[in-house]
């Protein structure tokens, strides 16, 4: 039996490395649909009910400005971790650890923004078709579903709770450890931005989470050139570079919300 089980593996990994062949969306969207459940079991919900509902208000006004018809759903973990993540078909995550750094509703729209666009975009599907062209040697690959966390994510227990979300196929995979190219985050902070100011929130407030993010990190952030994470200051300058354009949208929303309440 155990034979059978290696040579199945074997099988699967040359497979993999051999042929590139890009998962459909509904294929991928299962994967971390099940991911999601194992998050759910494992990880502490936070039992505070005011953050809980900002969180889902902001989560489902973001879902309907992106435009797009995934099962969208979000939890609020109890962790310290300055963190947020939203998998391919709309799973989403954010930790209490980021809510107090935020201040605002709308710089929580601001993270949430940025993450759901890293779904829309399809950045989890395209970090998968680039780890296979890789030919990552010690795992097999499967249906990998990139998770993208946001900053300081240096607990245990923070990496396990991402890993659960990289490794949705149960196959081994090393893929939680790879991070969305820095093309990716810079996209995603632009349609994120947009995707706040349609939702009715000032996308003005969006510069200033990266400067609120380094403060809390005490001013200490990797050189932008050993991350794939824009620095800071750049993502900053490029946010409120942006922001006119995504004004004019805010300005065009039904509702607005402007900054929202305060945290």
């Amino acid at each position: 039996m155990k034979l059978i089980k290696l040579l199945v593996l074997s099988l699967i990994f040359s497979s993999c490395a051999s042929v590139v062949k890009e998962p459909t969306d509904a294929q991928i969207n299962t994967e971390a649909a099940k991911a999601y459940l194992e998050v759910k079991k494992k990880a502490k919900l936070s039992p505070n009910k005011r953050w809980t509902a900002m969180v889902k208000r902001v989560a489902d006004r973001i879902a309907k400005a992106s435009g797009e018809p995934f099962q969208w759903e979000v939890i609020l973990i109890e962790d310290k971790q300055v963190n947020a993540w939203c998998m391919p078909g709309g799973k989403m995550a954010v930790y209490t650890g980021i809510m107090p750094i935020l201040k605002t509703e709308a710089a929580l729209a601001a993270v949430m923004g940025h993450e759901v666009a890293h779904a829309t975009l399809r950045h989890g599907k395209k970090g998968y078709a680039r780890a296979v062209k890789s030919k990552m040697t010690g795992a097999v690959v499967g249906l990998g579903v990139l998770v993208g966390g946001e900053l300081l994510c240096e607990t245990q227990r923070c990496k396990e709770l991402t890993r659960y979300g990289a490794a949705a196929s149960g196959m081994l995979a090393e893929l939680y450890n790879r991070k969305f190219s820095r093309a990716d985050e810079t996209d995603s902070d632009k349609v994120g931005q947009l995707y706040m100011a349609k939702a009715g929130y000032d996308p003005r407030e969006a510069s200033l989470v990266w400067m609120r993010m380094a403060k809390a990190n005490g001013g200490k952030g990797p050189p932008e050139w050993m991350s794939t994470h824009p620095a800071s200051d750049k993502r900053e300058a490029n946010l409120e570079k942006w922001s006119g354009k995504a004004y004019e949208i805010y300005k065009n929303a039904k509702v607005k919300y402007g900054l929202g309440e305060r945290l």
